[in-house]
């Protein structure tokens, strides 16, 4: 039999959580939190990383700025500052995040990497495991998001490159390639982006386009092309408005098909809501691609001591690779006995369902919507658990949490 101050050392490894544990301390995290709040709903939120907004703070380039207008970007109960420019950069959203933060009394618990997290179905609570802790509670908000980890591919020879391999999320600036040869992989707004970053410092961008891309011009008619989208679908059928799209994109850009961007036979609507797959909102690359500043590859065929072979037969050396490959989810890794994910991290319900499973469990930031689904996402989880906290927040679990962790470690015990 363990004596009490062993007793006493297990218990305090148990923390009960009067309210959500939320995972993740980026914008879907932040959000939720500020939500619950607004409720009247305390909530503790995971973090693995040292700081809000790990992403933007420490995997972002130094010229991002927001592809959309910052009214479709603002987070629920509180808009960006009206000083902010309509498309704010990188440090102006992470200010806004700060302030969000602050003005809601949002207090993460940094550095709480979560190993494990399941529910416990003989007791009816989640627990949640970081390296320091077990975190329990009867709500549990899944907030790390689409983007938790870099998509690393496999491409032949990549071992045998003799330069950097580089992954978008530790790029920061074309200074540190001035004047190379750089091979970019992937073709979506970041690698748009990296490509024409790298032209304003004198390097020379190969941009491999693996598969079918869609290139629409951000602003029409002096408006935001997301914002004039989201106006016409509210009176036309999707159809015709991609169709709009895609007649005002060859009227302002051209034939992209052209320039080796050949346009996918699904309208940029439509396959974003299929697929998940956005499409890419010209800042200036095309005109590069057009003056043959930035150059156009088909796919890769493998990877060369000094450069790369191409589909087509071409061969060409490289200083530097950078890889533009996106993000994906890492819940299937840590989140255990739940099948409400798929082997990819994402919810099998679809957007706008996808936001609530089963036992308590919830979703954020996972809508392929960006911060719009967000903050959609947010909102009706806050009512959600607030109409069941409005009805149990006085019942005999709360009063008694420490019975229940003392039952918990019992039954761990029992297990040894």
């Amino acid at each position: 039999m363990g004596s009490c101050k062993e007793k006493r050392e297990e218990s305090a490894k148990c923390v009960w959580v009067n309210g959500p544990i939320i995972v993740g301390a980026g914008p879907s995290g932040l959000a939720a939190s500020a939500c619950l709040s607004e409720h009247g709903v305390p909530s503790v939120i995971l973090e693995r990383s040292n700081c809000i907004a790990s992403l933007w703070q420490n995997k972002t380039y130094d010229r991002l700025k927001l592809h959309l207008p910052k009214q479709f970007c603002a987070l629920p109960l509180l808009g960006f500052p009206e000083n902010f420019p309509k498309y704010p950069t990188k440090d102006q959203f992470l200010s806004y995040m700060e302030s969000y933060a602050s003005h809601f009394s949002i207090h993460p618990r940094f550095n709480q990497a979560v190993q494990t997290a399941e529910f416990d179905s003989s007791c009816g609570f989640w627990r949640v495991r970081t390296q320091d802790l077990e975190y329990i509670s009867r709500w549990f908000i899944v907030a790390t998001g689409e983007n938790a980890e870099p998509v690393i591919p496999e491409i032949v020879g990549m071992e045998r490159f003799r330069g950097p391999v580089v992954h978008t999320s530790a790029y920061k600036s074309g200074s540190d390639f001035a004047k190379q040869k750089v091979l970019v992989v992937g073709c979506g707004n970041s690698g748009m982006e990296i490509s024409l970053d790298l032209c304003r410092h004198n390097a020379v961008p190969h941009m491999v386009v693996r598969n079918t891309v869609h290139v629409l011009p951000r602003e029409m008619f002096g408006c935001s092309t997301f914002g004039i989208v989201t106006a016409l679908l509210k009176w036309l059928p999707l159809s015709l408005v991609d169709k709009f799209l895609l007649l005002v994109s060859n009227l302002t850009l051209g034939n992209t098909d052209q320039l080796g961007l050949r346009r996918p036979k699904t309208g940029p609507i439509e396959l974003k809501n299929v697929t998940g797959k956005t499409p890419v909102l010209d800042v200036g690359a095309l005109s590069q691609i057009k003056s043959g500043k930035i150059k156009v590859m088909e796919g890769v065929k493998e990877i060369t001591r000094n450069g790369a072979r191409f589909m087509d037969g071409q061969e060409k050396e490289f200083d530097s690779i950078i890889l533009a490959t996106g993000y994906k989810s890492n819940v299937p890794s840590w989140l255990k006995g739940c099948d409400f994910f798929t082997k990819d991290g994402m919810p099998k319900t679809p957007f706008p369902d996808g936001w609530k499973g089963e036992n308590g469990l919830y979703t954020v930031g996972f809508t392929r919507r960006g911060l719009l689904g967000t903050a959609s996402d947010a909102v009706k989880i806050a009512n959600d658990i607030a109409d069941q906290w409005r009805t149990t927040r006085d019942c005999r679990t709360y009063r008694n949490s420490h019975i229940i962790l003392l039952k918990i470690n019992c039954r761990e015990r029992e297990r040894e």
